[in-house]
């Protein structure tokens, strides 16, 4: 043994090794780098499902609505359903999909909060429908849509990718 138990912990860094700003500027870059890309990644898959479950809420809404259903003159309800059917399809694609690389918390925890989270995007879709049709007058079914599923869902996904983030899949274990 060369040295002596302790000598080497004593020793300091060789100058090439020092944390000078250059160095700590790369460091920077690469975490913000990796961040962005994970970031970057995590809505894409977040707007793949989301298209789907899009896709799943569309069909739905205008099949009970103006499929001549119990829903006919009911936009509010039929809006409603059609997000709760989707909301089945999200949570399953988000959790094993989109943010399956974050912590695992249980399903008694995840399920309800994404439901609740999801609630408040459907508020927001709800409130842009009932504006159109209630205080500006605009129904049919172009109007009704670009309210609900254009301007409604655009607002409400924001909320949801944003929210699900921080609160349903954590990146850290929630305390």
């Amino acid at each position: 043994m060369p040295y002596p138990y302790g000598v080497l912990d004593t020793l300091q860094s060789p100058p090439h090794r020092a944390d000078t700003p250059v160095r700590r500027f790369v460091r920077g870059a690469f975490t913000l780098w990796y961040q962005l890309h994970l970031l970057i990644r995590e809505s894409v898959k977040f707007a793949t499902v989301g298209s789907f479950g899009f896709v799943v809420d569309i069909a739905v809404f205008n099949a009970l609505l103006y499929g001549g259903g119990p829903l006919n003159d009911k936009p509010l309800t039929a809006k409603t359903v059609s997000v709760v059917v989707a909301t089945v399809f999200t949570y399953a694609g988000n959790r094993h999909w989109t943010f399956r690389h974050r912590v695992r918390t249980s399903v008694a925890r995840e399920y309800p909060l994404f439901f609740l989270l999801n609630g408040v995007g459907l508020g927001i879709a709800l409130a842009c429908l009932a504006t159109s049709r209630y205080v500006l007058g605009f129904s049919g079914p172009l109007a009704d849509n670009v309210a609900a599923n254009v301007v409604g869902l655009l607002l409400g996904t924001l909320f949801r990718f944003w929210s699900y983030r921080k609160w349903v899949f954590p990146a850290t274990p929630p305390v």
